[in-house]
């Protein structure tokens, strides 16, 4: 159930082949997800309780997906009434002339997680690989090293105690069609929309290609990719809930044993 939506490595992925209609692989419907969701977002908590107290392991998770993927929404969700003081969220964006003038993973590095935490990337180093490629802002010889640099930098991270889980939110095109609608006709969503978003729509079979290498090249066993059905929210924070969960089970964090209280006297 938990590598339900998880890549194998090195296999050749084609997103036109990957359902993103989630209702194919949950029988129980909404209201049944949204029960399960709650009872794993309480032992998510726990869960996350039990790593920052222990303080000597981390977990990254990495969103990516198209916009209007779901980004926001999966996060605010999937962690809401986790302590936010064991949580860091980090949204990457447009680089700053700082960050252009070093290596392409200097600011990424800057903000992984430390001991006891669980960091959040909304976007991500994968950037990188991505809109560099499909906007053409540097050239083939420089992106292509890097899914290999990825590579190597995810498995520092994990050789030093970081635990990574990739999630990209997959939806169709007329599912971005009918959110970015709902943006349009919905005032209180109207700061959402960019018509940087329609420019972006159109290069989408250029982003599929892209996703795709990136999806291939760079799942591995220490850092997976899982390919998340996503054009049915509550599947897709269902799905995402489920593997954070299981994934700290697997971790099990131990609260640390208590100092030798004997004698002490509360006065």
């Amino acid at each position: 159930m938990f590598d339900l939506h998880r890549l194998e490595p090195g296999k050749v992925v084609k997103l036109a082949d990957v359902p993103a209609d989630g209702k194919q692989f949950y029988e129980g419907g909404k209201a049944a997800a949204q029960q399960e969701l709650d009872q794993l977002r309480d032992e998510l908590a726990e869960l996350q309780h039990r790593l920052y107290s222990e303080g000597k392991r981390k977990l990254l998770v990495v969103f990516q997906a198209m916009d209007a993927g779901g980004k926001d929404g999966t996060i605010r969700t999937v962690f809401q009434g986790v302590n936010p003081q064991g949580v860091v969220v980090t949204s990457f964006k447009a680089p700053t002339k700082e960050e252009l003038d070093r290596d392409f993973l200097w600011h990424i590095h800057k903000a992984v997680p430390g001991k006891g935490m669980i960091g959040v990337f909304n976007r991500s180093h994968y950037e990188d690989v991505l809109i560099v490629r499909v906007d053409n802002l540097v050239p083939e010889v420089v992106w292509r090293p890097r899914y290999t640099f990825i590579n190597q930098f995810e498995r520092l991270l994990h050789d030093s105690g970081t635990v990574i889980r990739k999630f990209y939110l997959h939806i169709t095109p007329d599912e971005q069609k009918k959110r970015f609608q709902e943006r349009l006709d919905d005032p209180s969503k109207n700061w959402k929309f960019s018509h940087e978003d329609l420019e972006k729509r159109k290069q989408w079979a250029d982003y599929m290609v892209a996703y795709e290498e990136m999806l291939t090249q760079c799942s591995t066993e220490y850092a997976p990719w899982y390919i998340i059905p996503a054009n049915q929210n509550w599947y897709r924070n269902l799905a995402v809930a489920r593997i954070l969960v299981h994934t700290l089970r697997e971790m099990n964090p131990q609260y640390p044993a208590a100092a030798d209280l004997t004698g002490v006297v509360i006065e």
